[in-house]
């Protein structure tokens, strides 16, 4: 089992063009909420840890999770409200976000007992390892699990307006490194952090994720791979990237290979079929609006 940990929330997305104030459409978002979904959906045993408001939205949220075969046994439940999210949509499809997340259920998340045995790997990210008091505990999760053995996948998936004091944050990224066995950035993500980490006390391996150009892996003393981007006429880029965390894991879970000892086993050729296969996932997600990750008989050949 892959058990994805961090943020619900409703992403609202803008319809049509040119008015001042558009339509926007309530959608279920959410780093790690679209990861859980996107996993499920390839077919993936997928569990997400995180806790939901007990509102019309939280409701949907839990169906949207169900609906994609995701285990909702480690999703707490909160009468607080549902973190918002209203999108803005540039020219290219590449969307900016405005957070209303003031005392909403998942800042609350606290950290759960031992995951079970059956887990495999656990993923992190996004707003959830900012907003106290919850990030505290997914960081907490994030130690213990790493220290029981579990593969760890993190993605910062950086939200700058969510982050008071930037060398702060950086400083606590820097700390959680160690623990990571898989760390997935964007290049906005890489300059914003100052770089690329590297070294000997890092993750196995480095995802880069280019936009229009494809992705990069990085590995501790293997090869440096890249793929191109699957040409797509984008709708918005919202779930691209989370669709990507999905595709690596559940790659690397056929692979056998949610270790650092499997990682380090896998050569060119997997690393491209591996990232032409998230490139082609997240290629899907971009085509249509929304995080609207695919099915995994979408991807079949």
């Amino acid at each position: 089992m892959i058990v994805v940990a961090g943020e619900s929330l409703i992403d609202l997305v803008p319809q049509g063009g040119g008015e001042p104030l558009p339509a926007l459409l309530p959608r279920p978002g959410g780093g790690p909420y679209n990861t859980a979904v996107a996993l499920g959906r390839l077919g993936a045993r997928a569990a997400f840890c995180s806790r939901v408001s007990t509102d019309a939205f939280g409701a949907a949220l839990v169906d949207g999770l169900r609906s994609a075969g995701v285990d909702t046994s480690l999703v707490a439940r909160g009468p607080e409200p549902t973190t918002l999210a209203v999108a803005a949509i540039d020219g290219n499809g590449s969307a900016g976000y405005g957070f209303y997340a003031e005392g909403t259920a998942d800042r609350l998340f606290e950290l759960p007992p031992p995951l079970p045995d059956a887990v495999r790997a656990v993923a992190f990210g996004t707003c959830s390892l900012v907003l106290e008091p919850g990030a505290s505990a997914y960081e907490e999760l994030m130690r213990r699990e790493a220290g029981r053995g579990r593969f760890i996948l993190l993605d910062p998936n950086i939200r700058a307006g969510l982050i008071p004091d930037p060398d702060a944050y950086r400083a606590r990224f820097a700390g959680w490194l160690p623990s990571v066995s898989l760390l997935k950035l964007s290049e906005e993500d890489a300059d914003w952090l100052g770089g690329v980490p590297g070294g000997p006390d890092g993750p196995a391996a480095v995802v880069l994720t280019r936009g229009g150009e494809g992705l990069t892996v990085r590995t501790r003393g293997g090869p440096e791979v890249s793929v191109p981007a699957v040409p797509v006429t984008v709708a918005d880029t919202i779930g691209a990237g989370d669709t990507v965390n999905a595709a690596l894991l559940h790659g690397l879970a056929a692979r056998d290979a949610l270790s650092a000892p499997g990682l380090a086993a896998l050569g060119e050729t997997a690393w491209r079929d591996l990232l032409g296969f998230a490139a082609r996932a997240s290629a899907i997600t971009c085509s249509r609006p929304g995080a609207e990750p695919p099915y995994a008989d979408e991807l079949d050949g």
